[in-house]
């Protein structure tokens, strides 16, 4: 372990000596150092990166807050002397959550076609903010009974509304913003940001959990405050909103076209079916890693939950910064050579990763396992919204990478938790690792037979200038 943190601290040397030495590796220095692409970017776009991601920050951490905080109220809403079956209660509540998203995919897209990807953006972080103030002033079922969990399943939906809304408008915002040159690196700010929601509802977790309370203090009611913290950023993320600009190619959209209809969309089938298949296999991956991994090292690993916060922090916070790597690193080798790697190495490797995962000794080589499957998932996280967009023409681009992205998150992504618990209480939990394996692998048959959408990109004639 110590000649990895050796290893890992000589790299990092090597990076910033590299990046900061403008006389070594000039031809390629934009891959190597992303963030100076940032120092060149002009003051529109640069609004534009910040203003859509903000946005997309806080509402997932709004999104996030939930799963992050289960451990901790899951006994308020869902009395039981099993802990697994709370687990499960709220794990379907989450999974409820997501089957909003195609609804929220089909009207905020449809509303960003015709009437401006802005203002849907805007509705969007207001529907999340009153769902993350139901859930802070929501009692508990020993005051209220039933009343609890069915208003925790309202403000659920209403956060699946937003957030299913959300993914499709802001991928259509930053890609049609965007140079065509560096559409892969702008795009790719739209998960640093929804990563970075994460990390901020870890942040505030590890906050509460080693600085400012007991643990009884965090079950009792200190679980409460994230959802406030998420309710006033959204105020933030309004007014960011309000004073973006529109982009060129929605205002330049052809008006003899019925904008953001489901005729319309259903006129690209193959489009459709692509942004299915790109999806399914990775957002299963995603929300494993990520969302679901927290419970599965107090569960399965047996850590405690300080410790599963802190690896699921640090491991995400490295995630993040990968994103801009893997996106530049797509806009100069393309998208589909970084999909048939995650392709090839998830459907290789899921099953032995979360195998020994489930077996680690102890919380750095959970952390060290979980890294591995993070850097492999950054094959598609950091392109897929990009791919999506680049499949549509703008009449109908946030309709057609929302809708069918939402369905499929839906049906993978939303249940992957309930369903890798359910395995687990049934006492079969390596089914849930073939699981993930079958879906990375349809995936794979897709990214096998898919054309590369960076040169084929509908976008490629109305870059926004």
């Amino acid at each position: 372990m110590e000649l990895l943190f050796v290893l890992v601290r000589r790299l990092a040397i090597f990076h910033f000596y590299i990046c900061l030495n403008p006389r070594i590796f000039r031809p390629v220095d934009s891959f190597i150092n992303p963030f100076a692409l940032l120092t060149s970017i002009s003051k529109r776009r640069l609004k534009a990166i910040f203003g859509g991601s903000v946005g997309n920050l806080v509402e997932w951490y709004d999104w996030y807050t939930y799963s992050a905080f289960a451990l901790y109220f899951s006994s308020s809403f869902f009395p039981s002397d099993d802990p697994t079956a709370q687990l499960l209660n709220t794990a379907g509540i989450f999974a409820i959550g997501f089957l909003m998203r195609p609804i929220g995919g089909w009207l905020f897209g449809t509303l960003a076609d015709r009437v401006g990807r802005k203002r849907s953006m805007t509705l969007s972080v207001l529907l999340m903010s009153l769902g993350s103030l139901l859930i802070a002033a929501t009692p508990t079922y020993r005051q209220i009974g039933l009343l609890a969990p069915a208003l925790l399943v309202l403000a659920r939906l209403l956060q699946g509304l937003s957030v299913g809304g959300e993914y499709g408008v802001s991928a259509t915002y930053l890609s049609e913003m965007a140079t065509a040159q560096r559409r892969g690196f702008y795009s790719s700010f739209q998960y640093v940001t929804l990563i970075g929601g994460q990390l901020m509802a870890l942040g505030i977790q590890l906050i509460l959990q080693k600085l400012l309370l007991m643990e009884e203090q965090i079950h009792d009611w200190g679980w409460r405050i994230p959802f406030v913290i998420g309710a006033l950023l959204s105020v933030i993320a309004l007014y960011l909103r309000r004073h973006l600009d529109e982009t060129r190619a929605f205002e330049e959209a052809s008006p003899q076209r019925k904008k953001g209809s489901i005729g319309e969309l259903l006129r690209h089938p193959k489009a459709v079916l692509t942004v299915v298949g790109l999806t399914l296999g990775g957002t299963l991956a995603f929300y494993t890693y990520t969302t679901y991994m927290q419970k599965f090292l107090v569960n399965t690993v047996h850590l405690s939950k300080g410790e599963s916060t802190l690896i699921s922090f640090l491991s995400l916070a490295i995630f993040a910064l990968l994103q801009p790597l893997f996106g530049l690193l797509s806009d100069h080798i393309g998208r589909r050579p970084l999909l048939l790697g995650f392709g090839v190495l998830g459907t290789l490797g899921t099953v032995p990763l979360l195998t020994a995962l489930s077996h680690a000794s102890g919380p750095w080589e959970a952390f060290v396992l979980l890294l591995i499957a993070l850097v492999i998932v950054s094959g598609y996280t950091s392109i897929n919204a990009v791919v999506k967009a680049e499949l549509f023409p703008a009449e109908i681009r946030a309709l057609g990478v929302g809708l069918p992205y939402a369905l499929t998150v839906a049906i993978f992504g939303g249940t992957a938790e309930y369903i890798a618990l359910l395995f687990k209480n049934l006492g079969h939990e390596s089914y849930f690792y073939w699981y993930i394996t079958g879906a990375v692998f349809t995936s794979l048959l897709v990214y096998v037979f898919m054309k590369d959408t960076k040169y084929t990109s509908k976008l490629n004639a109305e870059t926004d200038g």
